[in-house]
């Protein structure tokens, strides 16, 4: 992994998390997070495919208003795009 790969995937896992704290406390619109879910660009394997997967989820779920059921949903499709962070240490 280069340098300007693993700075790439740090600055995604912590941009994740701030989203994924942020919109679990209510500080942050679904819509918002939404759009910046479907604006995140191609990361490698393991994130690359969490980073599909949540962008896969939203665009075929745009209500900007969501059940709790959805949200619980978005939430863990964020967690798991952060909780590949371990993998980084490979």
């Amino acid at each position: 992994m280069t340098d300007n790969t693993a700075t790439k995937i740090n600055d995604l896992l912590a941009s994740v998390k701030t989203v994924r704290d942020r919109y679990e406390k209510g500080r942050m619109e679904r819509e918002t997070v939404r759009e910046w879910v479907l604006r995140l660009g191609s990361y490698p394997s393991p994130h690359g495919d969490r980073v599909r997967e949540a962008s896969e989820w939203f665009r075929t779920h745009p209500e900007s208003e969501a059940s709790a059921d959805t949200r619980q949903i978005d939430i863990a499709k964020l967690a798991a795009i952060h909780s590949e962070r371990t993998c980084l240490a490979l």
